[in-house]
């Protein structure tokens, strides 16, 4: 296994001695990757990454093991179809000094639940959880070539969501905007990740499914968009009036919404709980008279995967620290008129948080 897979699984190892982890136990997944590098073809058959205190290995299905080994030099323990997993798992336990009863065991939450029983069945009376303490805090602190990545591609977003908005013309639909996004990502060598598009009304509906809705001058326009690049997504909105004078409540909304994201960046520094931010940013909202108008929480972490702990939220009890990467997207929605968001990612550094858009969040009016 070679850098940086082998820092993060000496550091997962330091971390399952704090917390007293006998076994953690990983699935096709993002966590897989982050962790080894490996994002085996994920079917019906059982594979998983076992790490326990002192060894780690794959349980492999045999037809899988030739490309496997092309990209991790860790053991696999190989299975056909013909005999099935169970003894292969067996050994791969034995070996990770996973047989004694009562064992700590952490589950990828994102593995599927045939794999996950298997493993449970496998030992005797564990106790377990999820990877929020080990692997996803490991995760939540983005190292400096991840860093690189993510802000590379909120550079490249940029320029995308730019494009967009310089593209608004009257009679265009909603998809034919998306489309001078996405043929901006193709030609720069990406990819979309996702794109949401909404103008006038349907920009009140946070997850609105961009559609046929034509562009007609005094319209709200919302544009929520990012990309994948150098293997790791971007995710920004922003918002516009095309065609006259802005409705006067589109001004003082956008107004509130940009006082809310300001709040929640002058709190957000290592060791305050996401939750704080969340307040902070509601809190505003709330005092303007639009509370029951802000209908998600303030914002969501961003790594491998688009959306990924640590979540800002009123429930979330995780503390930040210095290296997450999250969003920070308050929002107001009129229903049937218009929404606003105003979507930044952040990174938190030592004294506050780096934003890695560069991207103003002026409103675009034209």
């Amino acid at each position: 296994m070679t850098s940086p897979h082998a820092d993060r699984l000496a550091r997962l190892r330091a971390l399952m001695r704090e917390t007293g982890t006998d076994l953690v136990a990983i699935g096709p997944s993002s966590h897989m990757m982050w962790l080894s590098g490996l994002d085996p073809h994920g079917d019906e058959r059982p594979v998983m990454l076992l790490v326990g205190p002192d060894h780690t290995g794959f349980l492999m299905p045999a037809l899988n093991a030739g490309a496997a080994r092309k990209a991790t030099d860790l053991p696999l323990y190989c299975w056909s179809d013909d005999e099935g997993p169970e003894a292969a798992l067996a050994a791969l336990l034995t070996e990770c000094g996973a047989t004694a009863p009562g064992l700590s065991v952490v589950l990828d939450e994102t593995m599927r639940a045939d794999f996950a029983l298997r493993l449970l069945d496998a030992l005797d009376a564990p106790r377990h959880r999820f990877s929020a303490d080990t692997l996803g805090r490991l995760r939540a602190s983005k190292d400096a070539a991840e860093y690189a990545a993510l802000k590379a591609s909120a550079t490249l977003n940029d320029a995308a969501v730019t494009a967009a908005f310089d593209a608004l013309r009257e009679g265009m639909t909603e998809r034919e905007l998306q489309e001078v996004i996405h043929a901006y990502y193709e030609a720069h060598g990406t990819r979309a990740e996702f794109t949401i598009i909404g103008f006038g009304e349907n920009g009140a509906y946070p997850h609105h499914h961009t559609g046929d809705t034509r562009l007609a001058p005094g319209m709200a326009v919302l544009i929520d968009s990012g990309c994948r690049h150098m293997g790791y997504p971007s995710d920004m909105t922003r918002c516009g009036w095309f065609g006259g004078a802005p409705d006067p409540e589109f001004l003082k909304v956008a107004g509130v919404v940009e006082e809310a994201v300001q709040a929640a960046l002058a709190i957000a520094r290592p060791g305050v709980r996401a939750a704080e931010i969340d307040r902070a940013a509601r809190g505003v909202i709330e005092k303007a008279g639009y509370g029951e108008r802000f209908v998600h929480r303030t914002g969501h972490g961003l790594g491998l995967d688009i959306h990924e702990p640590p979540y800002v939220s009123a429930t979330s009890d995780a503390v930040l620290e210095e290296g997450c990467v999250f969003s920070i997207e308050p929002g107001i929605y009129l229903e049937g008129r218009f929404g606003v968001r105003l979507e930044d990612i952040v990174i938190l550094r030592e004294d506050g948080a780096e934003i890695l858009s560069e991207l103003s969040r002026d409103l675009r009016i034209g």
